[in-house]
């Protein structure tokens, strides 16, 4: 659940992500075209979505995407430095679905949606909350509902709801470094207690292994993110209290593009063949799997 807001972080905190993240560079640059199928199987054009795309689309066959890939595991480097994840699964496969190409154009958070608005990506996926606010600035094409979940090491007792004076790391720029934690480390010092410290990543591998380390005392990230660090880090994590505030993620397209409802059809048309929904079991976050592809939930909720 990811939020678009420029940051000033605590110089403590700040001096600790980077003893423990090291050198991290910030400015990612480049692209990588993705492929024409997911979870193994192929995807067949849809020749009535393909002729409704925008000229400009079609005629350079690539939906350029812009991309923030630190965020295991809906999008982050595999290996060789390529993105991978369920949500570049699930983009691949849009694009196969539309007859066209994936081109990553991978970069800060931040300047994903002025990308999208000045023109230069079709498209975001990047696990964008949909907001009102947000929704001013651009449409959302609904695909997944994701909560906030924190996670502890194995054996120490958290409770989200009772953190004050804890250590919590979080992935900077999320909505859990600029809502979520803040929201709950005010109401710590509004009753007297102590605030709850944040310590902020430039990655989110890196706030995990803040926790491994014991640097912190707990990590707070969106569901699919802290469930696939419990599995992946070997039975060190456990999870701390519920799965909590579930809210849609969006595919930012451009205000009233001619794409939005073209890629709302695409979404839909993966749902009903059973395509998202093995993305979705080969990455294991299947919880937060829709039934239906919506547009700007958030402004009809």
């Amino acid at each position: 659940m990811r939020t678009r807001r420029f940051l000033v972080a605590a110089a403590g905190a700040a001096a600790a992500a980077l003893l423990l993240a090291g050198c991290v560079d910030n400015t990612p640059t480049g692209s990588s075209t993705g492929g024409s199928s997911a979870s193994g199987a192929a995807v067949t054009k849809d020749a009535a979505l393909y002729n409704a795309l925008p000229s400009s689309i079609k005629s350079s066959g690539v939906l350029a995407v812009g991309m923030d890939d630190t965020y295991a595991p809906n999008e982050f480097k595999d290996a060789n430095g390529n993105p991978t994840g369920w949500e570049v699964d699930l983009t691949n496969a849009i694009a196969a679905k539309l007859g066209v190409k994936a081109q990553y154009n991978i970069a800060k958070f931040d300047n994903i949606l002025p990308s999208i608005t000045g023109g230069k990506d079709d498209i975001g996926m990047s696990s964008f909350t949909d907001t009102k606010e947000r929704e001013k600035q651009v449409d959302f094409v609904n695909y997944y509902s994701a909560g906030i979940a924190w996670a502890s090491l194995k054996g120490k007792n958290v409770n989200p709801d009772d953190a004050c004076g804890l250590k919590v790391a979080v992935q900077s720029t999320t909505y859990e470094d600029t809502d979520e934690v803040p929201a709950k480390s005010k109401a710590c010092t509004a009753k007297g207690k102590p605030a709850i410290q944040v310590f902020r990543f430039d990655a989110q591998d890196q706030a995990t292994n803040a926790v491994i380390l014991g640097q912190v005392d707990a990590m707070s990230a969106d569901s699919p993110v802290t469930a696939y660090a419990i599995k992946t880090t070997g039975d060190k994590l456990q999870p701390a209290g519920k799965t909590f505030d579930v809210a849609p993620y969006g595919i930012p397209v451009a205000k009233n593009s001619q794409l939005t409802p073209v890629l709302q059809k695409a979404v839909q048309a993966l749902i009903d063949d059973g395509t998202y929904g093995k993305i979705l079991d080969k990455w294991g976050v299947a919880d937060g799997g829709v039934k239906t592809a919506e547009i700007n939930l958030a402004s009809k909720s």
